[in-house]
């Protein structure tokens, strides 16, 4: 009796697509045929197992002292730009397009810039800027990386705005959430439609969402109608929904019913300036930016629950430039401070302290 090769699977178990998901610049495989989106920041990726799910909704909780969520809604913005891929971005604004000129440019690592010709490097200094001034002298960016390290201090190139489908919208001008649920509809409806193939994927920013300078800030229930539209829409379409919003300044129960429904729940929080307490429990504490708490890790296609080796991150910049993530470790006696994510073994986060 001949014995069967076929093989058995489960009823959670999914068939991947035939065509692999990282020949599309700015998406990935993941477990159990997910498909991930770079956030921006690699750091980050890696805390989260590779990144935002295709199709979920991430929002962030805004500290209302320090504005570092901006951190992260530029990067993520950024990224999308030099993947080609469509952007809406929506702010409490009267000129939300003014702000894509803060997003931050691909850092140009010395490797990069020693690949230049030397007929490049003789030219005169005067030409050069000549160039650069008409966008001629593009720095290097490989759109086949996954995930790009970003300059903060640098605006991102023009020729990626003018190039790529970026929509803004002001809340200001919405009196209800039906307009941007409108703008957000539309935009999803003409991205590529997932039929076992990914082509191309989308990017939703929406920037301080329930701030009290919009008309919809006290409607409680067309609130949370609205953030149950978008996740819906997003999880039958082939974008991501980025959301920031001011925890603190909401009741406790549309709070609650927000970071419920996110898919992905972060929290960002600053550090007083003089703290000498934490100062001297906490290595690089003069160096960080603030703290970046992991609530909720979007969890789909399986029943297993996500373990992160730790649920606390400081916030640092890297040279002053790139935007890098720590696991927060007691300082030692000699006061030497830690490393980024991934990179330090001390950083497990299974210590007696608790943050």
């Amino acid at each position: 009796m001949a014995s069967s090769n076929k093989v058995r699977t489960t009823s959670f178990s999914r068939k991947l697509p035939t065509a692999l998901a990282s020949s599309v610049p700015g998406l990935k495989y993941g477990p159990n045929a997910t498909i991930f989106l770079s956030s921006g920041v690699p750091d980050l990726d890696k805390i989260l197992g590779g990144g935002f799910h295709l199709g979920s909704l991430v929002m962030i909780m805004e500290d209302t002292e320090a504005p570092h969520h901006m951190l992260l809604l530029r990067t993520f913005m950024s990224q999308g730009l030099i993947h080609n891929q469509p952007v809406l971005y929506a702010s409490p604004s009267k000129s939300p397009r003014a702000f894509l000129g803060t997003l931050p440019a691909t850092l140009v690592s010395k490797d990069d810039k020693s690949h230049k010709s030397d007929a490049e490097q003789k030219d005169l200094r005067i030409a050069w800027q000549y160039k650069k001034y008409l966008g001629e002298n593009k720095p290097l960016v490989d759109e086949r990386e996954y995930c790009n390290d970003f300059d903060l201090r640098k605006p991102i190139e023009k020729h990626l705005i003018v190039g790529n489908r970026v929509e803004c919208v002001s809340l200001l001008d919405c009196s209800s959430l039906a307009g941007i649920r409108d703008s957000c509809s539309k935009f999803l409806s003409q991205l590529p439609r997932y039929d076992g193939n990914i082509t191309s994927a989308g990017r939703i920013a929406i920037q301080s969402f329930c701030a009290p300078q919009c008309e919809y800030y006290d409607k409680e229930w067309d609130v949370l109608s609205f953030i149950r539209s978008i996740k819906s829409m997003v999880r039958s379409s082939n974008a991501v929904a980025f959301i920031t919003f001011p925890a603190s300044l909401l009741s406790p129960s549309v709070s609650k019913r927000l970071q419920h429904m996110a898919d992905t729940l972060l929290s960002i929080k600053a550090i007083p300036d003089e703290d000498k307490e934490l100062a001297t429990l906490l290595t690089g504490y003069q160096d960080m930016l603030g703290l970046l708490s992991i609530h909720k890790v979007a969890r789909f296609n399986t029943q297993v629950p996500v373990i992160l080796d730790a649920t606390t991150y400081s916030m640092k910049l890297q040279k002053r430039r790139s935007l890098v993530l720590e696991c927060l470790n007691q300082a030692p006696v000699d006061g030497s401070s830690g490393s980024s994510y991934g990179t330090s073994s001390a950083c497990s986060g299974t210590g007696a302290l608790d943050f």
